[in-house]
């Protein structure tokens, strides 16, 4: 049985706190709670769900003020001892913004908020995030964001390439991202950064339950 002791944050604003923690709780049947922004501490929790949304009202840029809540210290100190770390859409952008993850959100290449599902493919699935697929793999996934153009320098994108941090791409770019990137995870490989929205499809009743597995891989690398 897994030992996944999973926090989800919620901002000001958060609008998929609600969508991770069913996944997690109702649909993986692991431990599952909701951290708020104000605490000092993620408690006993050894899994970490910043989840997407709009927190504090994208004010200044997308997660520049969240990366200031008072939870964001331990979470970083989680996070760079090691712990597992999972930003989702508005949580990649929070990421970004506190360190964790190389790179920015830019505005999308047409400056237009696009809510669809996309293609992507599973660059590597050697990781806790992505075990659970198969290498290459097409999955679906939904997107719904304005600010979701990844973008780094060029030696720091030489070294996600080498480094295989790259997990997910977009079979066809929809917001102009560097490299077609869709997901990434940090040099250590304990914390991941994705656009799309695996937990809006995790259940077939949905009609489609591509990012179930990114769930259970996680999970079920806790033992």
């Amino acid at each position: 049985m897994s030992k996944a002791k999973i926090g989800v944050v919620v901002f000001p604003g958060s609008n998929c706190d609600h969508d991770a923690y069913n996944v997690c709780k109702h649909v993986l049947n692991a431990d599952t709670k909701f951290l708020w922004h104000k605490e000092g501490s993620i408690d006993d929790r050894n899994v970490i769900i910043l989840p997407g949304g709009f927190s504090y009202g994208d004010y200044l840029r997308c997660g520049a003020i969240s990366r200031f809540s008072s939870i964001m210290t331990d979470v970083i100190r989680f996070a760079n001892n090691g712990g597992i770390v999972i930003g989702i859409c508005n949580g990649f952008q929070v990421l970004c913004e506190s360190g964790l993850l190389p790179g920015a959100l830019l505005r999308n290449e047409n400056l237009k908020f696009i809510c669809k599902t996309v293609s992507l493919k599973v660059e590597n699935n050697k990781s806790i995030f992505t075990g659970k697929y198969d290498i290459k793999e097409n999955i679906n996934i939904p997107i719904a964001h304005g600010e979701g153009n990844y973008y780094c320098d060029e030696n720091t994108l030489s070294e996600l390439i080498s480094n295989n941090q790259i997990l997910f791409s977009y079979n066809e770019n929809p917001n102009g991202s560097l490299f077609n990137i869709a997901g990434i995870q940090n040099k250590h490989r304990n914390v991941l950064g994705m656009m799309p929205h695996p937990e809006r499809a995790s259940e077939k009743v949905l009609g489609n339950d591509d990012g179930k597995r990114l769930f259970e891989s996680v999970v079920e690398s806790i033992l």
